[in-house]
């Protein structure tokens, strides 16, 4: 119940920015490959369903298959980074460097090496957007420790693995998570930006290219709309994980 308080605010807001955006094409006569409404938009929706659904998956998977690369890329290089020095020197720069480094860039480059219509193109594209973020937490939350924490462990004469299992990884929980949820979203633009550059015609960034070249962007806009919903669901299912793996924290507790 005082979840679905605290969402009200939320909802009103967006029937209300429906119900204004629907009024204003009305009043101003904004023409539809401008501006469709969102009336227009939800029968192009219904029209194109069984389509949007199989082509929403296949870009799902690319952003998974990308999402579990980049993440799991993330938690190795901070284990070594958090780990040892000459790690921590070596490749930190490197990481900086990828993350400056736009999506723009990275594309074409990708999708001459796997091949534009491979997969696994778009799934290191979204590989290396989601890096950074999930490599920066996790190193953070290793090494934010609270430092007599750790002077009791060595107390008892400790090993660094099990310092790491019991102390470390407990503290960089909560990190990862925000990295995870940070991910969950960047994945889905990743994957979908890295379809304007190309890829197969089962994709929702090469359905929205083609729909809005040929003027029909009620169409992309319903494409639109399903890669929100897939980003929603997808962060949401990460915050479910997170409340079943640490419900002891109290980001998690508060909520």
């Amino acid at each position: 119940m005082k979840a679905i308080q605290r969402n009200l605010p939320a909802l009103f807001l967006f029937v209300a920015v429906l119900l204004l955006w629907e009024g204003a094409v009305a009043l101003f006569a904004i023409q539809r490959f401008l501006l469709p409404s969102p009336s227009v938009i939800a029968v192009a929706f219904m029209d194109n369903i069984d389509r949007l659904i199989h082509i929403g998956w296949f870009t799902t998977k690319e952003a998974l298959g990308g999402f579990a690369i980049g993440c799991s890329a993330g938690i190795l290089v901070a284990l070594a980074t958090s780990r040892w020095t000459v790690a921590s020197e070596t490749l930190m720069p490197f990481a900086i460097a990828a993350n400056s480094v736009p999506i723009i860039a990275f594309a074409p480059i990708l999708n001459n090496w796997f091949g534009v219509d491979n997969p696994f193109s778009k799934m290191m594209i979204v590989a290396v957007i989601v890096f950074f973020p999930m490599m920066i937490n996790t190193v953070r939350g290793l090494t934010a420790i609270d430092p007599t924490m750790l002077e009791l462990m060595r107390s008892y004469g400790a090993s660094e693995r099990a310092i790491l299992r019991k102390v470390r990884l407990p503290n960089a929980l909560p990190y990862m998570f925000s990295a995870f949820k940070v991910a969950a979203t960047l994945s889905m633009i990743g994957a979908v930006v890295s379809e304007y550059f190309g890829g197969n015609r089962s994709a929702l960034g090469v359905f929205i290219t083609q729909e809005a070249a040929q003027f029909r962007f009620q169409n992309a806009w319903s494409a639109i709309i399903v890669a929100c919903m897939i980003g929603l669901t997808f962060y949401l299912v990460v915050l479910l994980i997170e409340r079943l793996t640490i419900p002891w924290h109290s980001s998690v507790r508060n909520t």
